[in-house]
């Protein structure tokens, strides 16, 4: 085969993901699964709510991953910050929390999407996509009408 000179590169362009959660090994954990993702890149990470908004401006991010029950600032207090603060960066709750109240406050804080860690394996990525294209993702199982959201 003769070398054209042509190299082959993904139409997507990279999309950074900042990382909320105080349980160091299920960020460890998540990271690993968002690396075997070409167009994803973690560029940064948090232990709490408030170690997060102050990552916000260096890292400068497309999206936040966060969980809700944080020490220092919840998910709902970081998600509503980073709505006012950052209203370019989407945010994503991936969390243990299945009762439809926590996705409804989720919602109201304004959250683009909702994710129950135990669905990780398999809704994750599927949200992080909808996303990132300008859609959002909420468990139709907890919340029929979180489905959509009134817009800012």
């Amino acid at each position: 085969m003769q070398y054209t000179g042509e190299c082959r590169v993904s139409s997507r362009t990279v999309y950074h993901i900042v990382l909320a959660d105080d349980h160091v090994p299920f960020r460890k954990g998540l990271k690993d699964v968002l690396k075997e993702e070409s167009d994803l890149v973690v560029v940064g990470e948090a232990g709490d709510g408030r170690e997060l908004i102050s990552l916000l401006r260096q890292a400068k991010p497309h999206m936040v991953i966060l969980d809700l029950s944080m020490p220092h600032m919840d998910g709902f207090d970081a998600a509503s910050e980073i709505r006012k603060c950052y209203p370019d960066i989407s945010t994503l709750i991936l969390t243990l929390h299945k009762d439809a109240a926590y996705v409804q406050r989720a919602i109201s804080a304004g959250v683009s999407g909702y994710v129950l860690k135990e669905k990780v394996d398999t809704e994750l990525l599927e949200a992080i996509r909808s996303i990132r294209e300008g859609g959002v993702f909420f468990p139709s199982h907890l919340t029929p009408e979180a489905s959509v959201r009134d817009e800012p």
